[in-house]
């Protein structure tokens, strides 16, 4: 087969690395990839929004199977243009993947399907919400309605903070027209994780759960990043904990888009938090998390390309999915500045010394400058390391992540320490 690959994150990169492992592949291609994934696929300069210049391209070189990374594309109707093509690609439909284009969508189908998830408001006037925001109880989660890069949820502690954010969402649009509506949603105590699963529309397969790290310090301190680092699986989601999740969460929810006509094929990605009254839902995402993909697709034992295939064929085995009895972590390092601005064209050391194994290195902002790796985007690299126990993958990952170094790198220290205790906050 021939496949591409859209994307140029990390979380690509992953994809293509655990592709690339199939016997089925005779040729991947990355577009507009990356530098780290030149070693397993051919780099295309197709940018991911150019949906029919990636059709094109798919017809012309006639690719067997096209896989969506990121929701940008999904959300603008990548798939509709391929199908209607003729075109074999994985992942929602336009219609489906508002699950994610839209917050406030996505918070009044979880209400109206008995989908667990915070009490919520969704304003389009930002007068209203700074009315309701003056006498509402503190604290309280602030979202911009659209696509914000994993950054438009604000935790807010008190009025004064509560009217900022809403004017720098609704007038200062500061994830521009992402902020032309809020949901105000109350906030929810308790330990997030991640569940993502595989889904032909029909049936649903859970993947082994993972949890992100959101703030760019130690002691979830800081801002919220895209993520600063996973690990999987979590000690938080137990056996009878997925079971609970799979039959109120994740059936309710490809159910109830089915019976709007809606049929959800792909990844669905729910963040979820588990609170003392049982899971609920923080978010929906329409494809892999980033960095969860780094951390889950090292422990899946079966063949991606197949699961892919069945998908888009309408069958999915949901018993035939395998996975690794072992433990992953990944560490993300970024560049100066990161998340408000990131620093670039500053050189990457020790990378050819971060390979076996057990270890494996995961390019997002990379690229090359006189014949050697350069920073070129917030998030740099992902170090992922996986394990027959978390300490041994933990161990495993800071080694690789001390034979690489940059000027300005930032990354955490704690990445799967919290496993199994209770937050106050969002990771």
């Amino acid at each position: 087969m021939k496949i591409l690959v859209v994307g140029k994150g990390g979380r690509e990169h992953a994809i293509v690395w655990k592709l690339a492992q199939s016997d089925k592949v005779d040729k991947i291609y990355a577009a507009p990839g990356n530098v780290g994934m030149a070693e397993q696929a051919e780099i295309v300069p197709i940018e991911a929004e150019d949906l029919d210049g990636l059709a094109n391209f798919a017809e012309k070189n006639k690719i067997d199977l096209t896989v969506v990374g990121p929701e940008l594309p999904l959300t603008l109707g990548i798939v509709d243009i391929f199908e209607s093509k003729g075109l074999r690609i994985f992942g929602p439909n336009k219609e489906a993947a508002e699950i994610e284009g839209s917050k406030a969508f996505a918070k009044v189908f979880m209400q109206k399907h008995h989908i667990p998830t915070a009490r919520f408001k969704v304003f389009e006037s930002h007068f209203e919400a700074l009315d309701f925001v003056r006498t509402a109880g503190f604290p309280l989660v602030i979202k911009a309605d659209g696509l914000a890069a994993g950054k438009g949820a604000v935790i807010v502690n008190n009025p004064d903070e509560a009217k900022a954010t809403v004017e720098n969402i609704m007038v200062e649009r500061v994830f521009g027209e992402a902020g032309s509506r809020l949901v105000v949603e109350d906030f929810l105590v308790g330990e997030e994780v991640t569940v993502m699963a595989f889904t032909d529309g029909e049936r649903v397969a859970p993947m082994i759960s993972a949890q992100d790290h959101k703030r760019i310090g130690d002691g979830n301190t800081g801002p919220n990043t895209g993520g600063m680092g996973a690990y999987a699986p979590t000690n938080i989601v137990t056996e009878s904990l997925m079971k609970q999740i799979t039959e109120e969460i994740l059936e309710p929810t490809i159910n109830g888009l089915a019976a709007m006509g809606r049929i959800y094929t792909g990844v669905l990605y729910t963040g979820l938090i588990i609170t003392d009254r049982g899971p609920k839902v923080l978010e929906y995402n329409c494809r892999f998390g980033d960095p969860e993909t780094q951390v889950v697709l090292p422990l899946l034992e079966s063949d991606l390309v197949e699961i892919f295939s069945d998908i888009i064929e309408g069958y999915l085995d949901i018993n035939g999915i395998k996975w690794r009895e072992a433990f992953s972590a990944c560490v993300v390092l970024a560049s100066r500045g990161y998340p408000a601005s990131s620093e670039k064209g500053v050189p990457i050391e020790g990378l050819e010394n971060c390979k076996s194994d057990s270890c494996v290195v995961f390019h997002a902002g990379t690229a090359r400058k006189d014949d050697k790796y350069v920073t070129a985007g917030g998030r740099v690299i992902g170090v992922t390391a996986v394990n027959t126990t978390m300490k041994g993958a933990l161990v495993r990952v800071y080694e690789g992540v001390d034979k690489i170094a940059f000027d300005g790198m930032q990354f955490r220290r704690d990445i799967g320490r919290r496993a199994g205790s209770v937050s106050t906050n969002y990771l």
